[in-house]
């Protein structure tokens, strides 16, 4: 192989990699690529009220498999618990790629694939699994292995979105039929907030919820259907109140809020993915983002607020609906406070000349106080734009790694 060839071969390596890159950044939101599609509202609809749609975007090599609202059939007519939609939704999220290609080769045969249903653990042996036939003709069928023999299999109607073997977006002529997915699910036994906290680690965040109405009424709402929790222990309550008794009331509010989900996030989850968590302060305080960044390393889960680090000590309850973990540090967001990129900014270099310069007060001395806004609004740094820049900085030296490993194949190869 000579020079020039081997060359050609690095480059496509290169090719490959940025592609396998975009992919890997691009992101995936099933709401939306169905809220382009009026006939798919009611299917979009429910994914979103059982919050499957979440778990969706989380996956990679999954095919949804989507039903238009005129076959919706008896999944629109309240018969079902949230919970039992759930299940029956999620016969319709199949765990592996198949696009209108794939669907075509598989050359009068059929396969099994498993769904998320099967995932979940409430589906017994082969009952989570979904059978894919191709019939003469060029037909695709789909139907789950546990059906009733009445039951008809659907049929896949048309491609509506994909993205090479990573997901795909069908759309099949009616709703998937299972007993087990079917049955009754029992509603999830009421909890109490503020019993959960108070009883290990979080006592003094629990006084400070049960002290804000609004607050308290915002996560005691939504820790039934869905919600996680970050709540600081007592020695790092104690040690925020300084700062945190020099508040507004509405920042007061805002950081309370911006230690919780409106998600539900098992520790298994947060082992396996990183990124950024948004929290109620996003959605409840207007223009603002109020979001950090969550990641796992030799099982160690940190939270970056870019102000402060902080990690989960232990695990205060994880049942679905309602995750609470204890956190070593009161989380503290770019928002109200000043980021950690103010403490290692380097101080001026000194001028030369026997002219004094009178000295500038180094930006690191207010690191750790609230803004001069009273902590209602943004500090009057640039912090927001440097994490801006860091988020948008991560995938080019992503690939400037991958870059880094082709020229070195190319050498290797060239040699």
């Amino acid at each position: 192989m000579d020079l020039r060839r081997r060359l050609g071969v690095a480059a496509l390596v290169v090719a490959v990699c940025a592609a396998t890159l975009t992919a890997a950044v691009e992101g995936f939101d099933i709401l939306q690529i169905l809220g382009k599609h009026d006939e798919f509202s009611q299917f979009c609809k429910l994914l979103n009220e059982t919050h499957l749609a979440g778990d969706i975007n989380r996956d990679r090599t999954i095919t949804v498999l989507a039903v238009a609202n005129g076959d919706m059939g008896h999944l629109t007519g309240g018969h079902y618990s949230l919970g039992t939609l759930r299940h029956i939704l999620e016969l319709h999220v199949v765990a592996d790629y198949y696009d209108d290609k794939k669907l075509k080769q598989l050359s009068h045969a059929a396969t099994a694939a498993s769904t998320l249903f099967q995932r979940s653990g409430f589906a017994p042996g082969m009952a989570g699994y979904v059978n894919i036939t191709q019939h003469r003709g060029g037909k695709v069928s789909f139907i789950v292995d546990d059906a009733a023999d009445t039951v008809k299999p659907v049929t896949y109607v048309k491609q509506i979105e994909s993205h090479r073997y990573d997901y795909s977006v069908l759309q099949v002529s009616g709703v998937l039929s299972s007993p087990e997915a079917e049955a009754p699910v029992a509603p999830p036994a009421p909890v109490n907030l503020t019993d959960i906290l108070s009883k290990k680690y979080c006592k003094s965040f629990a006084g400070l919820l049960a002290a804000d109405a609004k607050v308290f009424d915002t996560l005691n709402g939504t820790k039934d259907t869905a919600l996680t929790v970050f709540c600081p222990v007592d020695a790092a309550v104690a040690a925020f109140m300084p700062k945190f008794k020099n508040l507004t009331a509405k920042a007061k509010t805002a950081i309370l809020l911006y230690h919780a989900v409106p998600d539900y996030y098992s520790m298994q989850f947060l082992k396996s993915n990183k990124g950024k968590v948004t929290t109620l302060a996003t959605t409840s305080v207007a223009k603002k983002d109020y979001t950090y960044e969550a990641e796992s390393k030799e099982d160690t889960i940190t939270l970056d607020t870019t102000v402060v680090t902080s990690t989960i000590q232990a695990t205060v309850r994880d049942d679905d609906p309602l995750a609470v973990y204890a956190v070593s540090k009161f989380l503290q967001p770019k928002e109200l406070f000043k980021t950690k990129t103010a403490d290692l900014a380097p101080a001026p270099a000194p001028e030369a000349g026997p002219k004094k310069k009178k000295k500038k007060p180094s930006r690191g001395s207010a690191a750790s106080a609230p803004s001069d806004e009273s902590a209602d609004g943004p500090s009057a740094d640039d912090s927001s734009d440097d994490a801006a820049d860091k988020a948008a900085a991560a995938p080019s030296s992503l690939f400037a790694r991958w870059a880094t490993m082709t020229v070195a194949l190319a050498i290797a190869l060239a040699a």
